[in-house]
């Protein structure tokens, strides 16, 4: 792979960690701006890497994305916190198993695939972030008559 290729590809993963964690970020999560770059980026390096062994005998590059998946769920357990029954982080542990996943994407090249992914990611923790607030504090007001 030529290197503005592989310079395309890694820099539109880190855009789409550094966007999908702008949003954590703003939120005040622990995990932002950049735990998803970052995450984005290294799922692309590691795709970009089984992507130079493509073709060869005996080699199926496809495991390497399969790693990727259990290897970010170690990252994501670690933001996710128990207190008495709250659970916290797991938005912040979904997302970036999403960023991983983007990453994957502009590794692999899918770059409309990844501006799809990252807009949903986006609408998603936004929009539904909005909605879900509301209805906690709906269920509070409840609680409390």
């Amino acid at each position: 792979m030529d290197w503005e290729l592989f310079t395309l590809r890694v820099v539109l993963a880190t855009i789409a960690g550094l966007i999908i964690g702008f949003e954590r970020e703003i939120q005040g999560k622990e995990a932002g701006l950049k735990t998803n770059a970052l995450v984005s980026l290294g799922a692309a390096l590691f795709i970009l890497m089984a992507l130079e062994f493509e073709g060869d005998k005996y080699v199926d590059i496809t495991r390497v994305l399969g790693q990727v998946v259990v290897g970010i769920g170690f990252i994501g357990a670690g933001t996710i916190l128990q207190k008495g029954k709250e659970v916290k982080g797991l938005t912040t542990a979904a997302t970036i198993w999403c960023s991983a996943a983007t990453g994957c994407l502009a590794g692999f090249g899918m770059f409309a695939e990844l501006a799809i992914v990252s807009g949903i990611i986006l609408i998603i923790n936004l929009g539904f972030g909005y909605f879900e607030k509301k209805l906690i504090e709906k269920r509070k007001m409840a609680n409390k008559d």
